[in-house]
C-alpha cells in the first residue's frame, strides 16, 4: 500500500486542520438544528442550586461527553500511537470539570456584572493548581490548549458578519479600521525598539489585545506568531483587568465632560476590549449609544483574521529569518501559515453572504447564540489548560522590569487618544454627516450596579446579543441607502 502524500496527510494530522473540521462540524449540527441547545451553567446569587438546577447538570454531562468524543477522535487520527487517545480521554474529564468550575464562579451575579468572566477564572484556577500541588502527569496529555483555541477561533469567524459594517458606513470604518493598524504598528515598534523587549511574539500579542478586541485577538495572533503560553497568559491577564477598569471609568468620564453620547459611544467601541464590556459601558450613555458602541466594536473585530494572517506572513518572512531580506518560498509560507485562519475566514464569508441572505438575520442570530456557547466552552478549556501548563517563574521572566505593563499602558493611552480624535472626526460632524441623537440618555450611575440591576453580561469575549441590535442594524442600513 502506498503511503499518502504529505499534502493529503496534512489534512489529517495537522492540529490546524482538525480545528477547521471540528469547527465546521459544530456549526453544521447547529445550523441543521441537530443541536438546539448548548448546556450552560446558570446565573446564580443565592446558591449553586440556581447554577445547576432544572436539569443543567445532566446537560453539562452530555456536553462533556460530546466534546470528549470529538477531541479524542481528533487526537486518535493526529497521533495513531497506541494509548494516545485513551490518555487524552482520561485527562480531559478533570479539565472539563475545572472549566465548569470557572464558569460557575463567573456566573455569580456580582462577578458576572463586574466583568470577570470564565477566561479570568479558568486561567486563575489552572495557575493555582500548577504552582501549588502541581499538574498531575496523567492530565497533561489532554492539555491541548491550541486545539481548543483554534477550534474556538474557527467558530468565532462565524460571528464576523460583514453586514454589520454597512450600518455605520464610512464613519464606523474610519474609527475601527484606521486606528487599529496604527496602534498595532506603534506598539510593536515601541515595544521592540524603545522598551527593548526581546520577545517579539509577546509584543505583538499585547499589541493585538490592546488594539483589536482583547482576548479573542490575543489568542488568534498568539497562534499565528507561535507565542509561548506564558506570553499569552500575560497579555490576556492585563487585558481582562484593564477592560474592567475602562468599562467603569469611561462612561463616567464621558458623562462628566458632557461629551456627545454618539462620539462617546464610538470611543468606547474602539477602545474597550471585550464586547460585553463595550455594551455595558455604552448602555450608560443611552440605548442608541449602546448600539453604536457595539457595532463599532463589531466592525473592529472583522480585523481579527486579517491581523492574524499578516502577522503569520511577517513572522515567516522577517522574524524567523532574523530580519534578513531573504524572500521565503511560497511553499514555506504555506507550510507555516496557520490553517485555522482559513476556517475563520470561510466561516465569516459563509455566514455573511450565504446563510444571512438565505436564512435571515433572526435565524442567523439563533445559530450564533449556540455556536458562541460552544466557542465559550472551548476557550474556557483552553484557558484552564494554559493555566495548568504555566508557571509563575516563567511568567516572572516575561514580566521582568515591568516592561510588558509599560507597553500595555503606553499603547492603551495612545489608543485612547487616537480613537477619541477619530471618533470626533467621524461622528462629531467634522468629516461626515453627524448621526442625530434620537434615543433618551440613561441615568448617571455606576456601571456595575447597573449591570446587576439589568442582568447584563459584561464578561462576553466577543459575541453579545444586544436586544434589538439586528433590527437596529437593518434600519440604519436602510436609512443610509
Amino acid at each position: 500500500m502506498t503511503s499518502p502524500s504529505p499534502t493529503r496527510r496534512s489534512w489529517l494530522v495537522l492540529e490546524d486542520w482538525w480545528a477547521v473540521w471540528l469547527g465546521a462540524f459544530l456549526m453544521a449540527i447547529v445550523a441543521t438544528q441537530l443541536v438546539t441547545n448548548v448546556p450552560q451553567v446558570g446565573r446564580w446569587d443565592e446558591g449553586l442550586g440556581q447554577a445547576f438546577g432544572d436539569g443543567r447538570l445532566f446537560g453539562l454531562v452530555g456536553l462533556a461527553i460530546g466534546l470528549l468524543a470529538l477531541t479524542t477522535l481528533a487526537v486518535r487520527v493526529m497521533n495513531p500511537e497506541r494509548g494516545s487517545a485513551r490518555s487524552h480521554a482520561v485527562g480531559f474529564v478533570p479539565i472539563f470539570v475545572l472549566a465548569a468550575g470557572a464558569y460557575t464562579i463567573a456566573q455569580q451575579s456580582g462577578i458576572r456584572a463586574a466583568g470577570f468572566g470564565y477566561a479570568f477564572w479558568g486561567l486563575a484556577i489552572g495557575l493555582v493548581i500548577a504552582n501549588t500541588v502541581g499538574t498531575p502527569e496523567w492530565i497533561k496529555s489532554a492539555l491541548r490548549s491550541e486545539l481548543y483555541i483554534k477550534t474556538g477561533l474557527v467558530l468565532l469567524g462565524a460571528e464576523i458578519l460583514f453586514g454589520n459594517i454597512l450600518s455605520l458606513g464610512v464613519p464606523g470604518l474610519f474609527v475601527a479600521w484606521i486606528v487599529t493598524p496604527t496602534v498595532i504598528i506603534f506598539m510593536y515598534l515601541f515595544g521592540t525598539r524603545v522598551l527593548k523587549i526581546t520577545s517579539r511574539s509577546l509584543v505583538i500579542v499585547i499589541a493585538a489585545a490592546t488594539s483589536v478586541c482583547g482576548v479573542s485577538a490575543a489568542i488568534a495572533v498568539a497562534a499565528a506568531a507561535r507565542a509561548r503560553k506564558e506570553e499569552l497568559t500575560l497579555a490576556v491577564g492585563m487585558s481582562l483587568i484593564f477592560t474592567v477598569l475602562m468599562m467603569v471609568v469611561m462612561p463616567l468620564g464621558i458623562r462628566a465632560t458632557g461629551m456627545n453620547p454618539v462620539v462617546g459611544a464610538a470611543w468606547i467601541g474602539g477602545t474597550v476590549d471585550a464586547t460585553g464590556a463595550v455594551v455595558a459601558a455604552g448602555s450608560l450613555l443611552g440605548s442608541q449609544a449602546e448600539q453604536i458602541a457595539a457595532v463599532v466594536k463589531m466592525i473592529q473585530n472583522t480585523l481579527i483574521g486579517v491581523v492574524a494572517f499578516l502577522v503569520a506572513v511577517y513572522w515567516v518572512a522577517r522574524v524567523e529569518t532574523g530580519g534578513a531580506n531573504r524572500r521565503p518560498a511560497t511553499t514555506e509560507i504555506w507550510n507555516r501559515f496557520p490553517k485555522f485562519i482559513i476556517g475563520f475566514v470561510a466561516a465569516s464569508l459563509i455566514f455573511s453572504f450565504v446563510l444571512t441572505p438565505t436564512l435571515g438575520d433572526a435565524r442567523v442570530e439563533e445559530i450564533l447564540d449556540l455556536t458562541s456557547d460552544f466557542r465559550g466552552w472551548l476557550f474556557c478549556l483552553a484557558f484552564v489548560s494554559i493555566g495548568l501548563a504555566s508557571s509563575f517563574r516563567e511568567l516572572g521572566k516575561h514580566a521582568t522590569g515591568g516592561r510588558p505593563i509599560q507597553l500595555y499602558l503606553t499603547g492603551q493611552t495612545f489608543n485612547l487618544v487616537l480613537t477619541l480624535l477619530a471618533a470626533y472626526l467621524a461622528f462629531g460632524g467634522i468629516l461626515f454627516k453627524p448621526i442625530p441623537i434620537t434615543a433618551p440618555e440613561a441615568r448617571v450611575e455606576h456601571v456595575i450596579p447597573h449591570n446587576i440591576a439589568t442582568g447584563r453580561d459584561a464578561t462576553a469575549l466577543f459575541y453579545t446579543e444586544i436586544e434589538g441590535w439586528g433590527r437596529w442594524i437593518s434600519e440604519e442600513t436602510e436609512a443610509r441607502r
